[in-house]
């Protein structure tokens, strides 16, 4: 049970950091700020525990955080899974996860109605204040500078400010509380569309998340995207399917239509099926590759998914949630210490750092594979090579070793070459 704040008068004065929500990025970043002392209030919409549309498979990188978080052992008790298992063109290959000096050899798969909970109760012991229920509406501000929200509490339906010295914007996809400090998502960047649902199934509780590379519509068309099949390790699997919007008749496509196809088409020892659902499925877009800007003001940054912070690759966000949480509490935490606001800065140089060439090459490639020939070649022929799709899989994982960079670049620049040249879709 996250026991947490419940209305305005249960915490006094300002705070240190606000954060506007508290999902993966908010939670993390509340975390990381709370347990290095400072006092720290997140608000959160709905209350624990909540939905969200989303695959629930955690990747390496995703396990490290959590562990790092302390979170080591309650991750233990979930659907553990040792790698991808890709499929298409007839071809099946299972493809364990790599050996890495920073992240752990597999991955876990957790409803996200559990996995957030669990993230924002770790910040609660760490010492950070949640407030369920409650939204922030609208900026404070004074002087010129962002210094808080005002927030609605759901609740009591009743609207009160609330100052802090900065604020980590961690809203979602949509991030009203963004727009209204001026973000926006470039819209040359590619944008993705997903659907997913739960059906039991007898494999549940198999080692392996499985993809499939090779989507078709009901006519047996090639489309972008994949489908995929995680099992949860509870008696069910989540089942969707995603899509970017570098394909050219993307806005066209009705999601759920493709959901049935694929359900329809894929192996049929899942068993999927109208009577095996266990609920509707339900889907969204997302802001992928860094689209959202600008990421860091005066006295506010803005992280995850209302950063844009999905992976072009293939839809992932919580691990990136995560670290943009993280490295949002590095640089608000040196801003309170050192006393200088201008430290917010340091967050940017630290987002260039980690993502900047892995989010130019995941454009690029979304970019060639919006192109449905060019997306059935290169998995017809990535197939057929067990080492191209392994390092198919550290890539797009972003879990390439520092002496794997070199070959990264080179790869980068074959497929912009390859861009350059194929034909219009």
């Amino acid at each position: 049970m996250l026991v947490t704040a419940r209305a305005p008068n249960d915490f006094p004065g300002d705070f240190d950091v606000l954060v506007v929500g508290a999902g993966p990025s908010g939670s993390a970043a509340s975390y990381w700020l709370a347990s290095r002392g400072h006092r720290v209030l997140a608000i959160e919409k709905k209350h624990f525990p909540r939905e969200k549309t989303c695959g629930d498979g955690l990747t390496p990188r995703a396990v490290r955080q959590l562990h790092d978080m302390g979170l080591a052992d309650r991750l233990a008790g979930f659907q553990r899974f040792d790698g991808l298992r890709s499929i298409a063109h007839g071809v099946t290959l299972e493809l364990a996860w790599p050996d890495h000096p920073d992240f752990p050899s597999y991955g876990y798969v957790v409803r996200r109605r559990e996995l957030d909970e669990m993230v924002a109760e770790q910040a609660v012991k760490a010492g950070a204040t949640i407030w369920q229920g409650a939204e922030a509406v609208a900026p404070v501000v004074e002087g010129g500078l962002l210094a808080g929200a005002m927030v609605h509490d759901h609740d009591s339906d009743t609207v009160v400010p609330v100052r802090a010295r900065y604020v980590v914007v961690a809203d979602g996809a949509n991030s009203r509380f963004g727009r209204a400090l001026g973000t926006a998502r470039d819209r040359s960047y590619p944008l993705g569309m997903a659907i997913r649902g739960y059906f039991t199934s007898r494999f549940h509780d198999e080692p392996w998340i499985e993809s499939h590379l090779d989507l078709r519509d009901r006519d047996g068309n090639h489309l972008p995207g994949y489908g995929w099949i995680f099992p949860v390790g509870d008696g069910t699997v989540n089942v969707g399917v995603g899509l970017l919007s570098t394909f050219q008749g993307w806005k066209h496509v009705n999601t759920s239509h493709l959901m049935e196809a694929f359900c329809e088409t894929a192996p049929a020892r899942w068993g999927l099926s109208p009577e095996t659902a266990t609920c509707a499925p339900t889907g969204g877009r997302l802001p992928t590759g860094g689209s959202v800007t600008p990421r860091v003001g005066p006295t506010f940054l803005v992280a995850g998914d209302a950063a844009g912070f999905v992976n072009p690759f293939n839809g992932e966000g919580i691990s990136v949630a995560y670290e943009t949480g993280r490295l949002a509490a590095d640089a608000v935490d040196l801003a309170l210490t050192s006393g200088n606001g201008l430290a917010l800065q340091t967050y940017e140089t630290r987002l260039e750092e980690v993502y900047g060439l892995y989010f130019k090459f995941a454009r690029m490639f979304v970019r060639a594979i919006g192109n449905p020939a060019v997306m059935r070649e290169l998995s017809r022929v990535g197939m057929q090579s067990r080492t191209l799709m392994e390092w198919a899989l550290r890539i797009m994982a972003n879990l390439l070793r520092p002496d794997e960079v070199g070959p990264a670049e080179a790869v980068y620049r074959t497929l912009a070459a390859l861009v350059r040249v194929a034909p219009e879709p």
